[in-house]
C-alpha cells in the first residue's frame, strides 16, 4: 500500500479528470476512472436517484455507492455537510430537504470538482449551499457547527479513516447525526487488488473490513450505530483478469471475501458536566 500522500495525489488525479467527463463518459468505466474498465461497476455500484427530491441530474457524475441524503433524517433548517460533494448531487438533494432556512456544505479534495459544483449552484439558482477545498482529514469548518453529515462512497478513499471520523465528530453539533454510504470487505482481498491504482480510486482497495468500520466509529464516541442498507458488490471477470490469474479469480470466489456497500447512521454523543460522554 503506498503512503497517505501518494494515495491522496493518485486520488486528486483520478478525481480531476473524472470532473471533466460527462456522466455518460463516467459510467462506462471503472468507477468514474479512465481506464474502461466495465459498464457493470457502475450498474452495481451506483444508486437511482431519480426518486429523491432536489435531484438534478447534471449534478450526478454515478460515482456513489448509496443513497445517504434518503436516509439522513434531515430537517428544515439543518446544516448539513457532504464529505467528497464531487459535482453536488447529494448537497441538492439534501438542500431540498434543509429548505431555504437551512443550509448545505459541500467539501471536496479536488478543485475540479468543486468548481463544476459551484457552477452547478449558480445554474440552478441556489444561494444556502457552498462548496469548500478540503482534506476530510482535516475539515475546513469550526467544531461543533452542523447538524447532519452525509458521505457517498468517499471515505474508503481516505487513507486515515480514524482521523476522517474524528474530524466528523469534531464539526458536529452535540447530539448530531450522520448517514455514510460506504465499501467495506468481509475478507481480505487478493494482494493485487488491495495495490491496484485503479482500483484504489475505484472505491474496492481503499475498504476496511466492516467490522473495523464500525469499530473506528464506536471509538469515536458515537452512538446508536445502525446500518441503514447493506448490499453485495461484485466485480466482473472482466476487471479481476486485469489483476489476477485464472485460478486467483476462483479462489477469489470460493474465499468467502464479500464485498458491500453499506450505508450506516450514528450519532455524536451528548456529553453532559460531570457525567462524561455516554
Amino acid at each position: 500500500m503506498e503512503n497517505s500522500e501518494n494515495i491522496k495525489e493518485m486520488v486528486r488525479q483520478k478525481y480531476s479528470e473524472i470532473a471533466l467527463q460527462d456522466k455518460e463518459s463516467n459510467s462506462t468505466s471503472c468507477c468514474g476512472a479512465t481506464n474502461s474498465c466495465s459498464t457493470e461497476v457502475y450498474n452495481i455500484m451506483s444508486e437511482d436517484y431519480n426518486e429523491l427530491k432536489g435531484y438534478h441530474v447534471d449534478a450526478n457524475l454515478g460515482l456513489g455507492c448509496g443513497l445517504p441524503t434518503q436516509f439522513a433524517k434531515i430537517k428544515k433548517g439543518d446544516i448539513v455537510l457532504d464529505l467528497g460533494s464531487g459535482a453536488g448531487n447529494d448537497c441538492f438533494v439534501a438542500l431540498h430537504e434543509t429548505g431555504a432556512e437551512g443550509k448545505v456544505i459541500g467539501v471536496d479534495f479536488t478543485p475540479a470538482m468543486i468548481e463544476k459544483a459551484r457552477k452547478n449552484a449558480e445554474k440552478l439558482g441556489f444561494n444556502n449551499v457552498e462548496f469548500r477545498q478540503g482534506d476530510i482529514e482535516s475539515l475546513p469548518l469550526t467544531s461543533n457547527s452542523v447538524d447532519v453529515v452525509v458521505s457517498n462512497c468517499v471515505l474508503n478513499l481516505v487513507p486515515d479513516k480514524h482521523q476522517a471520523i474524528s474530524e466528523i465528530a469534531r464539526v458536529l453539533k452535540p447530539g448530531g447525526h450522520f448517514s455514510i454510504s460506504d465499501v467495506v470487505l468481509v475478507g481480505q482481498l487478493p494482494n493485487n487488488l488491495r495495490n491496484a491504482a485503479e482500483m484504489y480510486a475505484g472505491c474496492v482497495s481503499g475498504a476496511l473490513q466492516k467490522d473495523v468500520y464500525l469499530e473506528i466509529i464506536k471509538l469515536n464516541q458515537f452512538k446508536n450505530i445502525t446500518i441503514q442498507k447493506e448490499k453485495a458488490i461484485i466485480i466482473p471477470d472482466e476487471i479481476l483478469t486485469d489483476y489476477l490469474s485464472a485460478e486467483e479469480i476462483q479462489n477469489f470466489k470460493n474465499s468467502g471475501t464479500g464485498i458491500l456497500s453499506i450505508t450506516v447512521y450514528a450519532e455524536k454523543a451528548v456529553c453532559t458536566p460531570g457525567g462524561g460522554c455516554c
